[in-house]
């Protein structure tokens, strides 16, 4: 039986996550309180609906302080449960806010919007830890709804890699656990030929497996995460993001992401991402 819980802040895209699992065959349920979670299962169970997705609610009653304890329960009873966090940085959530001219769920006469972002992103401070976060940011509706279907067809109970690219002028993702900076290396931006082009063309490629510092840096990035993952794995992880970063986000990262993707994809559940794709 299979549960995933979904919360984050106001603004992160919590919706369209969940209407993407309806749409994927889960029964979705919004904005439920957690003391409701042990009854609506058990309703569920007996029902015979095995594969639940849950956005909770931290508007009423203690918010997510119990949400370990409830977790725990729901594995006793016989559920795999994924907790899911979506999040933003505050200047895109103000932004959207601004322009669906929403009011901010936490916002009052002595609170400001940002306040309001940061007082709500406050009351998941201490169940972070309890799953696995997406950086909204950079991200359209669509995407949205096509990396949490790649985030469900993985098997749940197995290490999930996940090479994530993106361009450090559109900030650092959130979600990133492991982060490389590989705009040290020759950019082909700067070729008129290649500029139009991303780190999966062959053009691209050719260029830059045409500079030693290129393959000196895939093999850096190869064997710390190769020697480090048994140990994050023994720490009961399922997720870990490898995010790598350039400039833009278009060729070095996409190519380094794209390469390191294959090279560990015979051992582990691997993931690709690029963010600005």
């Amino acid at each position: 039986m299979d549960l995933l819980l979904i919360g984050g802040v106001s603004g992160s895209g919590k919706s369209v996550a969940l209407a993407a699992l309806e749409d994927s065959g889960y029964y979705a349920v919004s904005n439920l309180p957690l003391a409701q979670l042990d009854g609506l299962l058990a309703h569920l169970g007996a029902a015979r609906i095995d594969r639940v997705a849950i956005a909770l609610d931290v508007k009423t009653g203690s918010g997510l302080a119990g949400l370990p304890a409830a977790i725990d329960a729901a594995r006793a009873e016989g559920w795999t449960v994924r907790f899911l966090y979506l999040d933003a940085k505050t200047d895109t959530l103000v932004k959207r806010f601004s322009e669906t001219r929403r009011r901010h769920p936490f916002s009052s006469e002595n609170r400001t919007l940002t306040e309001a972002i940061e007082f709500e992103r406050g009351l998941f401070a201490d169940v972070l830890g309890s799953g696995y976060s997406f950086d909204t940011s950079e991200l359209s509706a669509a995407a949205l709804r096509s990396w949490i279907k790649d985030f469900i067809s993985v098997d749940p109970s197995k290490l999930t890699l996940l090479f994530q690219s993106f361009g450090y002028k559109h900030g650092v993702p959130l979600d990133a656990d492991l982060v490389f900076d590989v705009r040290c290396l020759p950019n082909p931006h700067y070729e008129p030929v290649l500029a139009p082009l991303t780190g999966r063309d062959a053009p691209v490629i050719t260029y830059l497996e045409s500079h030693h510092e290129v393959e000196r840096m895939y093999g850096d990035i190869y064997h710390f995460v190769a020697s480090w993952l048994p140990d994050y794995a023994r720490d009961n992880r399922n997720y870990l993001t490898v995010a790598i970063g350039c400039t833009g986000g278009q060729h070095r990262s996409v190519y380094l992401a794209e390469r390191l993707a294959r090279a560990f994809g015979g051992r582990y559940q691997v993931l690709t991402r690029h963010r600005e794709l």
